[in-house]
């Protein structure tokens, strides 16, 4: 089942993301719950999951932005699409990109950006065969 993430799903997000690039789950404190209050209140954030069996077993996040070139018209920005190892290869990250499209249109988006650390071929494929392309644009990055 494709859907977004309500507040109780916080856990299985912080186990999810392990499987992303985060070495360990942060500290259950204040601040983290006041973070993912935050996201899950606000409407332009959206946290796509696919669920199995009652365990989400990927996601990617779909976050709107207002913008005031392109007719007024908002863009999207798509970024930690993870799928849980033991499900990889199913479709099911393709179908949470699925939806932060339909989101992304339902909002009259110009466009979906999306980056990658990826320098994998078969990961690159795998955004060009949602529609993703990196010929048109140059990517930055800057830590903080």
């Amino acid at each position: 089942m494709i859907r977004e993430a309500g507040k109780d799903d916080l856990e299985q997000m912080l186990e999810l993301y392990l499987h992303l690039h985060e070495e360990s789950i942060p500290e259950h404190d204040a601040h983290l719950q006041d973070v993912w209050e935050q996201i899950m209140a606000d409407k332009n954030y959206h946290v796509i999951v696919c669920e199995i069996d009652g365990k989400i077993v990927s996601s990617c996040c779909c976050i709107i932005i207002p913008n005031l070139t392109h007719n007024v018209r908002p863009f999207a920005l798509v970024e930690y699409v993870v799928t849980h190892e033991d499900y990889r290869g199913r479709g099911y990250a393709s179908s949470c990109l699925a939806k932060a499209k339909e989101i992304a249109v339902s909002e009259n988006c110009y466009k979906i950006m999306l980056m990658t650390g990826s320098k994998k071929e078969s990961t690159l494929n795998f955004y060009r065969n949602a529609g993703y392309s990196s010929d048109d644009k140059t990517g930055f990055n800057q830590k903080l």
